[in-house]
């Protein structure tokens, strides 16, 4: 039995809402057990008791996503010894209040290096980064998530079907 966890992007922001019974409704659909959703930001937990190849679970999903709410729907698909590595990765002070601890995960290899390439040059004041595994640890400062210059290449329209973001503290809770 494998644990996944699907983080869903775009969820309940800019007009696609989804409620958390109904995301739940769907995974035990599809033949998921021990469904579980996290926050109302897009976050399932669960059990695939099959032999399914993790490509296939992730195109499974999104399918389902699109035909049942009606969006473009992408997900990252983790599991839960990958998600506990991401949070136990992130080299940067999770618990300074004056920044925000961001995982940016990405469903490619060459995306998590793409993401890097712009860190060379970056300021490590205005953009903190780090390469984890699969992913890219982001710390701004509050306040300035959407403004800073790593935050615009991340919003670049060819990054939303290959990213999502989620805070560190939500990543704790999903773990819960």
């Amino acid at each position: 039995m494998t644990q996944y966890i699907a983080l869903l992007r775009g969820v309940n922001v800019g007009g696609i809402t989804v409620k958390s019974a109904e995301l739940r409704s769907l995974f035990e659909e599809l033949g998921f057990e021990e469904v579980r959703t996290v926050l109302a930001s897009g976050n399932v937990v669960f059990e695939n008791s099959t032999r399914t190849a993790r490509s296939t679970v992730k195109r499974r999903i999104e399918d389902a996503l699109r035909d049942r709410f009606e969006y473009d729907a992408w997900i990252i698909l983790v599991t839960r010894s990958e998600l506990q590595r991401a949070i136990d990765g992130f080299p940067f002070d999770a618990d300074d209040p004056a920044r925000q601890p961001w995982v940016i995960f990405a469903s490619e290899s060459a995306v998590v290096d793409e993401l890097m390439r712009f860190a060379v040059d970056a300021d490590p004041e205005v953009d903190p980064l780090a390469r984890g595994d699969g992913v890219v640890y982001w710390n701004p400062v509050k306040g300035t998530t959407v403004d800073t210059p790593f935050a615009k290449l991340l919003a670049k329209p060819k990054f939303k079907p290959l990213t999502t973001n989620r805070n560190l503290r939500t990543l704790l809770k999903i773990l819960g």
